[in-house]
């Protein structure tokens, strides 16, 4: 980083309840919304500074507040603490007055800790089940009507569905030809998901992104110590949350994998993730249990069919490396889609036998 940027980021931290000195940055770029930097004194890492994507998240003071209240409860012998730095003024971000308004926060960083973007280890997949499965029991104290929706019908299948509609109606020919494939076999899942009735489903404070890069585990251990990222903490339903890690463990390859063939779902990593989710203890309801299986085959389909949007609107959303990224993509999530549609039946018998129902 250029000595102006770092200038830039160390005048931010004097807003912040930190050390009066002059700090490092190393740039952490697997996000795809929000940037984030990794602060350190000397070579020892100290922070999180994020600037948060307001252009994503309209409502920053909702979403802080959502952040805010689910520290509070997210403390537990079996779960690492994180705590949001306060602002000079005791808030929880601060928000630089500049030309363009920016809203920055700063968080505790977690020592020997790190990230999965994918895995073959059935131990991870076992502490991922584990650590989400107490992620939901501790939030059940939240109150979920407190929680702002951060993004408003984020796992909305209708209004993906019209957006999906809306970009097909004005998307360059070009693109439409090149996408023929894959706008087809999202009608198809299009018709099935619209028949599938999850309305009778309890509403949860949900992470609402869990993909496994979103869990931290001890670099010594491999214990699943918490979750990160919070941006899209707000009420859901808990097959949100379940589908989301199912689709980024069980398939061992990345996202937008051009290689189809790369693309797996592994039975032994899903039987180590729901032994996992069930090693807390019963806290799912038995409609719950009964319709878990389609959040693996819900999720991994919206988010393709979001990239597969965002591609035929011209990249508006999601940062793209190269300009085929998000049709990329949406052809990996898209495959792994018809990879859980087939395993439907495999899914519900290995639930059904180690997931115990509350009620």
């Amino acid at each position: 980083m250029n000595d102006h940027t770092n200038h830039q980021l160390n005048q931010l931290l004097t807003h912040f309840s930190v050390a009066d000195k002059t700090y490092s940055f190393s740039p952490l770029t697997d996000g795809f919304i929000n940037d984030t930097f990794l602060v350190l004194d000397g070579t020892d890492p100290l922070y999180i500074l994020q600037r948060i994507n307001h252009n994503v998240f309209t409502n920053v003071n909702g979403l802080m507040n959502n952040i805010h209240d689910a520290f509070k409860h997210l403390n537990d012998t079996d779960y690492q603490k994180i705590t949001l730095v306060p602002s000079l003024d005791g808030q929880s971000y601060y928000k630089n007055k500049g030309a363009e308004p920016s809203y920055w926060r700063v968080m505790t960083y977690i020592k020997d800790s790190t990230a999965h973007n994918t895995t073959k280890n059935t131990d991870v997949a076992f502490e991922a089940g584990k650590i989400i499965a107490k992620f939901n029991i501790l939030l059940e104290k939240a109150e979920a009507n407190n929680y702002v929706d951060t993004i408003p019908q984020f796992h909305d299948l209708q209004l993906r569905e019209n957006q999906f509609i809306a970009a097909l109606a004005q998307a360059p020919e070009e693109k439409l030809k090149i996408a023929n494939e894959a706008i087809a076999f999202s009608n198809k899942v299009l018709e099935l998901l619209n028949k599938v009735n999850l309305n009778h489903l309890p509403i949860r404070v949900c992470h609402n992104d869990t993909k496994l890069n979103n869990i931290l585990f001890s670099k010594s251990t491999n214990k699943a110590l918490c979750l990160i990222d919070l941006d899209t903490l707000m009420k859901g339903k808990f097959l949100f949350d379940f589908g989301d890690a199912v689709r980024t463990i069980v398939n061992t390859a990345p996202e937008d994998e051009q290689n189809h063939d790369k693309i797996t779902f592994e039975k032994e990593l899903f039987k180590a993730f729901i032994s996992g989710l069930a090693a807390n203890g019963p806290f799912l309801s038995k409609e719950e249990i009964e319709t878990l299986h389609w959040g693996a085959v819900l999720m991994p389909f919206l988010h393709g069919v979001r990239a597969l949007t965002d591609y035929l609107n011209g990249n508006i959303y999601y940062k793209v490396a190269y300009e085929n990224q998000n049709y990329d993509r949406s052809l990996s999530l898209l495959n792994f889609t018809k990879k859980a549609l087939e395993q439907t039946s495999f899914m519900q018998k290995i639930i059904m036998e180690k997931v115990t129902s509350k009620s």
